[in-house]
């Protein structure tokens, strides 16, 4: 992220300090990410709201791998972030389908792209509730079904993003990845 902010219009606060997770703090940010994050994190009643807050107030979330295995007993976190993880059976090179070619956060890659990636399933599809950019090719995983990875949706005046993308360092120096993030957050602070 350090990196991708280095390139122009991104400021970049990265913690691992939830302490400093506050109304005040989220007061003076345009998006809040989760990456790579994983089980019950140790927030207060009073950060949980301030987040719901924030978000449906016209902040902007996005929730990057990981992020939907986290905070499984907060509600109000699986409706930001749109599902939660069930497993990952494919650790593999497959095809990723590039539903929306229009949406500002895909318009700059094709129809398909390979990437090796830690595949997700989630606990229930988030299809229907959420508005599906990526999904997994899953004749390329030799299956079939209905594997969402990314997707956006609107939460009071704010907006959430997801993607399952993301497990590996490969990943993050993927320059499609690199212009997806980078649309994303874009995108979830309103500027696109």
């Amino acid at each position: 992220m350090a990196d991708l902010a280095s390139r122009g219009d991104l400021t970049v606060a990265a913690t691992e300090d939830l302490t400093t997770l506050s109304a005040e703090r989220l007061a003076q940010t345009d998006v809040l990410m989760f990456a790579l994050t994983t089980g019950e994190l140790p927030l207060t009643d009073g950060q949980k709201s301030a987040i719901v807050r924030f978000v449906e107030n016209g902040g902007g979330f996005v929730g990057v791998h990981s992020a939907a295995d986290t905070l499984y007993q907060w509600p109000d976190y699986g409706r930001i972030v749109g599902a939660y993880f069930k497993e990952h059976p494919w650790t593999q090179e497959a095809a990723v389908t590039v539903e929306d070619r229009l949406h500002p956060i895909t318009a700059s890659l094709g129809a398909s792209f390979r990437l090796f990636e830690e595949y997700y399933t989630f606990q229930r599809n988030p299809r229907g509730a959420v508005h599906v950019l990526l999904s997994l090719d899953a004749a390329s995983v030799g299956v079939q079904g209905d594997y969402p990875l990314a997707w956006t949706q609107t939460i009071g005046r704010g907006r959430s993003y997801y993607t399952a993308l993301g497990h590996f360092d490969s990943t993050w120096r993927d320059a499609g990845f690199q212009t997806q993030l980078r649309n994303a957050i874009r995108w979830a602070a309103s500027q696109l």
